[in-house]
């Protein structure tokens, strides 16, 4: 039985095909070739902007494309190339180490699975479920800033932390849905419900959403 501040499953299945029509071509918006370029990408992506990480790696990775590369790139040539993002030095401590392990416990291949992902330093769930989903087609939803603000908004998940919120679309989703979804309430959390100021006169799913209707509707 779902919380009161949980949305019917009808109305779930409702908006995330008017986002899907809305968004048709929603996906991963960090620029990757392989798995090691995507778990650089994410791990880089925390507490930035992907349009940041990207401009960063499209240069990164045109200099240093492998893991190979990478481990032969000293912490402070590293920090050097990245200290256009937030938190650069920490990230690159935590790059440098998970490359190490990488090459000495993984034969030099990112892992596949959530136990090993959130093994290396600075992964989390997120940045794991991100790779999962976009490196290896795994069914996976990855909560972020903007997942959390969004789904929440909404009415897909009641959940006070970023834990809770995963576990709950990923209850209130079918597994199918669960890496679409992931992109379709990011793309819409940048383009229209914002975090100071949603745009709900533009919104396609505000008649269904739990927040036009008890924050705007009744003012």
């Amino acid at each position: 039985m779902k919380k009161n501040n949980i949305i019917s499953d009808k109305k779930i299945e409702k908006v995330l095909e008017m986002l899907d029509k809305t968004y048709p071509d929603a996906h991963c918006e960090l620029n990757f070739r392989t798995p090691f370029q995507l778990l650089v990408a994410t791990m880089l992506s925390a507490q930035s902007t992907d349009k940041t990480v990207n401009k960063v790696t499209d240069k990164l990775f045109v200099k240093y494309p492998t893991l190979e590369e990478f481990l032969e790139l000293d912490q402070s040539r590293l920090e050097n190339e990245i200290k256009e993002i937030g938190l650069y030095k920490n990230k690159s401590k935590n790059i440098k180490e998970m490359c190490k392990i990488l090459a000495e416990k993984f034969q030099g291949r990112v892992p596949d699975n959530m136990e090993d992902l959130v093994s290396l330093p600075g992964v989390g769930r997120k940045t794991a479920n991100v790779v999962l989903s976009n490196a290896f087609g795994i069914p996976a939803i990855a909560v972020d800033t903007h997942v959390f603000r969004v789904s929440n908004r909404i009415g897909l998940a009641d959940g006070k932390n970023v834990d809770i919120t995963e576990e709950q679309l990923r209850k209130n989703i079918p597994m199918d849905k669960w890496s679409k979804a992931h992109h379709l309430i990011i793309w819409h959390g940048r383009r229209i419900c914002l975090a100071r100021k949603p745009k709900c006169e533009a919104c396609p799913i505000a008649t269904d959403c739990r927040y036009y209707k008890e924050e705007v509707a009744d003012k």
